[in-house]
C-alpha cells in the first residue's frame, strides 16, 4: 500500500487507515476481543500503518484494545487518539479541554495504549469554554515532553484551525467526509490545504450506508447508534437509498463493490486525504484495502458527484450536532 504524508509534516501514514471505534462502540455489540486483535494485526500485515482510536470509544476500552493488538508492532505503526471529554460518576460526559485536564488524560491514554508516546493527539471536539490557544499551548508542552509527536483537531471550522495553527503547526484535521458528506469542500479543505495541514476523513463509507448493505435500520443491532441517525430514518432512508443506487450502478459496471467505489472516489480527491474506514470483519478489511487499486476516470468521478448528490437528513442527531463547531 502506498504512503501519504499528512500535510507538510514528516508524519507519513498508509493511504488508507483503520478507524477502530466500531470494534467497541456505537455500531452494535462490541467485537469479540480476540477477533478484534486478529483483525487489527491482519491490517498491519496488509500494509495499514495508521490506527485511529479515542478515550471516548467505550469509553476507554478501545484504547486498551488497540494497545494490546499493536503490542510488539509499535515501531511500525502510527497511533492517533483523542481527548476532550470528562465523565462524571453517573456516566454523564461533558467537554473539558483545560490544560490541567489534558496533562492528566494524556498519561491515562498512554497507559491504556501501552506506549510512551502518541503519534497524533487530537482534540476530539472543541471546548467552547477554553480558548483554542490555551488548548494548543498545552499540547505544545506535551510535544516538548515527548508524550505526543503531532497535534490534530476534529470537527472545527476555518477560524479555529487558523487560530490553532498560529500557536503551533497542526498536523491533521479530522472530519467526516465521503461521497455523500461533502461539506468540508466549501471551506475546510481549502483552509487546511492553504496551511499545509493533512485531512483525515472519518466515516468515508457514510456509516456503512454507501456499501449498499443497509436497507432497513431494523436489521441493525438494538444499540447501534444509526437507529437514531436522521439519514437512516423513514422517508429519509428511502430517498437516500436512491442515491446509493447510483454508486451501485458504477460498481456493477466495474466489477467491484459500492463501498470500494466510495473509497476510491475519496482517494482520488487528493493525496493529502487519508480515509479511515472501520470494520469488524476481515472480509471487509481486505475489500477496503483493495479499493486502493481501483482507478476512476475523471468522467466517472464527475458522474458520481453529479448523481449521488446531497443526502436527506442531518448527519447527526441534535445532541451530536451541538458538539460540532464550524467557526
Amino acid at each position: 500500500m502506498q504512503q501519504r504524508a499528512l500535510g507538510n509534516t514528516k508524519l507519513t501514514v498508509s493511504e488508507l487507515g483503520f478507524g477502530c471505534m466500531g470494534l467497541t462502540s456505537y455500531y452494535g455489540a462490541p467485537a469479540d476481543e480476540d477477533e478484534a486483535i486478529r483483525l487489527i494485526r491482519r491490517a498491519v500485515d496488509l500494509g495499514v500503518t495508521f490506527f485511529d482510536t479515542a478515550e471516548a470509544y467505550g469509553p476507554y476500552t478501545n484504547e486498551k484494545l488497540v494497545g494490546r493488538a499493536l503490542k510488539g508492532r509499535r515501531d511500525s505503526v502510527v497511533i492517533a487518539t483523542k481527548f476532550a471529554w470528562e465523565w462524571s460518576a453517573d456516566g454523564e460526559r461533558h467537554l473539558n479541554s483545560r490544560p490541567d485536564h489534558i496533562f492528566k488524560v494524556v498519561d491515562e491514554s498512554l497507559s491504556r495504549l501501552g506506549t510512551d508516546y502518541i503519534d497524533l493527539y487530537y482534540q476530539h471536539r472543541l471546548d467552547p469554554q477554553v480558548p483554542i490557544e490555551e488548548t494548543v499551548g498545552a499540547l505544545t508542552e506535551l510535544i516538548k515532553q515527548g508524550k505526543i509527536l503531532h497535534i490534530g483537531l476534529s470537527e472545527v471550522g476555518p477560524n479555529t484551525i487558523r487560530r490553532a495553527h498560529a500557536v503551533h503547526p497542526i498536523t491533521a484535521l479530522q472530519t467526516e467526509y465521503s461521497l455523500w458528506e461533502r461539506g468540508p469542500e466549501a471551506e475546510i479543505l481549502p483552509t487546511v490545504r492553504e496551511l499545509g495541514i493533512g485531512f483525515v476523513a472519518y466515516s468515508p463509507l457514510g456509516r456503512g450506508f454507501l456499501t449498499g448493505e443497509i436497507k432497513n435500520v431494523q436489521a441493525l443491532d438494538a444499540n447501534d447508534f444509526r437507529r437514531s441517525d436522521p439519514r437512516f430514518q423513514g422517508e429519509n432512508l428511502d430517498r437516500n437509498l436512491k442515491l446509493v443506487e447510483q454508486v451501485e450502478q458504477l460498481a456493477r459496471k466495474k466489477g467491484v463493490t459500492p463501498g470500494q467505489i466510495a473509497l476510491a472516489w475519496l482517494l482520488h480527491k487528493g493525496n493529502d486525504i487519508v480515509p479511515i474506514p472501520g470494520t469488524k470483519r476481515v472480509k471487509y478489511l481486505e475489500e477496503n484495502i483493495a479499493a486502493t487499486n481501483i482507478e476512476l476516470s475523471a468522467e466517472e468521478v464527475a458522474q458520481l458527484e453529479a448523481t449521488v448528490g446531497k443526502p436527506v437528513g442531518a448527519r447527526y442527531a441534535e445532541g451530536g450536532l451541538r458538539t460540532i463547531s464550524r467557526d
